[in-house]
């Protein structure tokens, strides 16, 4: 059997797991500590992976229409897997050379790229962190967008980790 340090997983330096949402991650921030992307980091990363994607939900964001449908806070693609996690405050800063230069962040539901923190007229909705191991890297053209990364991906899974915080 595995050991369960082995397992590819997925955490957050500020986010226990289950854990809250720090404010500094969402629209309710203050001043310069607001809508940053929370810092994360990756372990035990699958033999084989060749990029790593991530998809961020707020899994109980209300449709106006009625239905709880998952709402797209952020969307990371072509993450080097030898990079061991991102920075907090990383989305949106582009660089042109470096560990981070291939990596590309996709649309939200908000129609931005980039991490778009949660402003909720109620809490305690929950966010679902989910990090894939890919065999290849993805070409998506200019606008990636979470339905044509999970369209994309299939097939291409060598792992998941997930990591689920509360806001």
């Amino acid at each position: 059997m595995e050991n369960p340090s082995d397992e590819f997983r997925l955490a957050s330096s500020n986010i226990e797991a289950e854990g809250r949402l720090p404010r500094q991650y969402t629209e309710e921030g203050q001043g310069a500590k607001k809508n940053l992307s929370p810092p994360l980091e990756w372990y035990n990363v699958p033999e084989g992976t060749k990029s790593l994607a991530l998809i961020v939900l707020d899994v109980d964001a209300p449709d106006p229409a009625g239905p709880i449908v998952p709402w797209t806070v952020w969307v990371v693609v072509n993450i080097p897997p030898s990079l061991k996690g991102l920075p907090e405050g990383f989305s949106g800063k582009k660089e042109e050379s470096g560990d981070y230069a291939h990596v590309i962040e996709g649309y939200s539901d908000l129609k931005k790229p980039g991490w778009n923190g949660p402003k909720l007229p109620d809490h305690g909705h929950r966010f679902e962190f989910k990090i894939y191991a890919l065999d290849d890297e993805l070409h998506l053209g200019n606008k990636v967008t979470k339905d044509k990364v999970v369209e994309a991906i299939e097939g291409h899974v060598l792992g998941e980790a997930v990591l689920n915080a509360v806001f």
